[in-house]
């Protein structure tokens, strides 16, 4: 390929403000001098699309853990015989990784033998399976929940005299916090383990379909899996069927003018009509309001349990659509109907016999294709808000003891760290003394507090190292979409060459729609998205199914086929480009643009 390359992982340099940066992360998240003549060789491309942002100390617990979820479930479990894991590093705060090479071919036979058993095991017993995965999931869940932060009390209970014995709130303190960040860990690796199976399955079918017609694109086959009920998809219809019964009882006016959710209690606290309706909400939110802002990979990123702004304002937004008689039902019989229309046509052309195989391989691919998206739900958005909530308990305990000034504090600590507090503290309250962490950590916590700005305000490029001869791996160009095309445009914005006024991407879901753009970096913004926009964002999240209601189409930064986004779009009919590299720092919010979803194009048309 060209001369061109990426910046040198080990050259990078540090943005201004951010000295000292690296204290933020374990050894093992950084570029080593002693591997640089390993490191430095391979490309690292920066994922954006579940890490668009600079990760905090603790946070990176997602990071390391997912990705070793991914590995261990590749290389270990189920012996997949392409791919192993991805290596991941930080640089300035934010995530890069490059994929392991392929396997020689003796050892992908010899894999090949393993994962037949391994993966054909799931594939039989599938339903049975993910039945019990979602349980051992669920009581994942009930246990962090239930864990306990010890009041760290003047005396133990007289009770622990006279009865318990054992340990005392010193031990159960150090174990307790031990107990969630296993949990954390553990959380990963029930990610993976249908996940990979799931992407698996998909790609059998894509390659199939890639062997059989010559003229098909990744969108088509991808609607052909499409039109299937997925329970990422039942926050945002409860928030339909809330909209709705607010109208049917009456209080659809009290529920428009709340400002918040203190002010909607109290406007429905009034009325016997109001209290039933906020007794259905209530129900409701438990687990569907367990549904992070963001992606759930950020403590940050809160969930509408946690803050109603989001599911208020759209409950508002339907109760509008009702109003004018818009149809509130997702088109589900609509996308099956497009999807069977779409499948027959290509199906028709083939013998008998290849008709079977590709029977055998859609069936597999929509058996196994709801789990691509449920998981998120169910680790991603309800296990990951209970996690973080559970850490700010150990936080708000750490601060009434003066180490640092609030409970969010604790982010800024790497998860190792807080072992030392903890320690420190155990020792303190053990003895009757004063603790070291009060006069320490304040101080780190200011310090790093100053490096996370800095840091964020820093512009990282979407790869590191030298330009790939090929990118072949099939997740990276499905799920990332990363292709040779991508990294050629990356390298035409770098160098300057690339169009001003012309974007282009991936094809994610089918139509074209002209609009002006809203520009939404952080899942704080959303609020400001408006009817008739056009959503542009670095990544989109399935939890902003909500703001789906108000625009005409999606574009993004980052994805492939198969991610949230396109996946999102399909199901919602809306026209959708993502993996546009460099779509929020060319579009700017007010432009005039059109999203071509058949072609992967997006255009400026008048500034704003």
């Amino acid at each position: 390929m060209s001369e061109r390359r990426f910046p040198d992982p080990y050259e990078v340099e540090t943005p201004a403000g951010a000295e000292g940066w690296k204290e933020l992360y374990a050894y093992h998240n950084l570029f080593q001098d002693g591997r640089r003549e390993i490191d430095g060789k391979k490309t690292w491309f920066r994922n954006s699309l579940h890490f668009p942002e600079v990760s905090y100390p603790f946070d990176q617990i997602t990071i390391d853990c997912a990705f070793m979820g991914t590995g261990v479930t590749n290389t270990r479990v189920f012996a997949m015989p392409p791919a192993k894991g991805l290596d991941v590093r930080v640089v300035n705060g934010y995530t890069y990784m490059s994929a392991l090479p392929a396997p020689e071919p003796e050892e992908i036979e010899r894999r090949a033998a393993e994962f037949g058993v391994r993966a054909g095991h799931y594939f039989q017993n599938w339903d049975n399976l993910y039945e019990d995965w979602v349980e051992r999931v669920k009581k994942q869940i009930a246990a962090v929940k239930a864990i306990s932060i010890p009041a760290m009390s003047e005396y133990e209970t007289i009770e622990y005299v006279t009865k318990t014995h054992g340990n005392t709130q010193a031990n159960t303190l150090f174990a307790n916090y031990l107990d969630l960040i296993e949990k954390g860990d553990g959380i990963w690796t029930l990610h993976s383990e249908f996940l990979n199976l799931g992407y698996a399955a998909y790609l059998q079918f894509l390659l199939l379909c890639k062997a059989n017609f010559a003229d098909i694109t990744d969108q088509t086959v991808s609607r052909m899996v499409s039109g299937i009920d997925v329970i990422l998809f039942r926050p945002d219809d409860e928030l339909r069927r809330l909209a709705k019964k607010a109208e049917e009882l009456g209080i659809g006016d009290d529920v428009l003018a709340a400002a918040d959710e203190a002010d909607l209690r109290a406007r429905l606290g009034k009325s016997e009509a109001g209290q039933t309706w906020i007794a259905d909400m209530d129900e409701t939110a438990n687990p569907w309001f367990y549904f992070s802002n963001g992606s759930g990979m950020y403590h940050h990123h809160r969930s509408w349990i946690d803050d109603m702004t989001l599911p208020i304002q759209a409950i508002g937004d339907y109760i509008k659509m009702v109003r004018r008689g818009d149809s509130l039902e997702r088109e589900l019989d609509k996308r099956q109907a497009e999807r069977d229309e779409i499948t027959d046509l290509y199906r028709d052309t083939l013998s008998d016999e290849a008709k079977a195989e590709f029977d055998g391989a859609l069936g597999l691919a929509r058996t196994v294709f709801p789990y691509v998206e449920n998981h998120n739900f169910y680790i991603e958005h309800w296990f990951m808000t209970e996690f973080w909530n559970k850490v700010r308990e150990f936080g708000k305990l750490f601060a009434e003891w003066g180490f640092w000034p609030s409970a969010d504090d604790i982010f800024y600590l790497r998860r190792a760290e807080v072992v030392e507090a903890v320690i420190d503290l155990q020792a303190a309250w053990s003895h009757g003394t004063e603790a070291q962490g009060p006069a320490y950590w304040p101080g780190v916590v200011a310090e790093r507090k100053e490096i996370y700005k800095a840091l964020a305000a820093w512009t990282p490029p979407p790869a590191l190292g030298p330009v790939p001869e090929e990118v072949s791996e099939p997740l990276t160009i499905m799920l990332w979409g990363i292709t040779p095309e991508t990294v050629e445009r990356w390298l035409d914005q770098a160098d300057g060459t690339g169009s001003k006024t012309e974007l282009g991407g991936f094809a994610a879901a089918p139509g074209i729609a002209e609009g002006r753009a809203r520009v939404v970096l952080t899942p704080d913004q959303l609020e400001t998205v408006q009817e008739g926009e056009i959503l542009v964002a670095p990544v989109t999240n399935t939890s902003w199914t909500p703001v789906f209601s108000r625009i005409k189409a999606a574009v993004s930064d980052i994805g492939g086929i198969m991610c949230h986004a396109a996946i999102v779009s399909r199901e919602y009919g809306l026209p959708a480009v993502v993996g546009t590299g460099f779509g929020t720092s060319t579009i700017k919010t007010g432009m005039l643009i059109r999203v071509d979803g058949d072609t992967g194009k997006v255009t400026i048309l008048e500034e704003a």
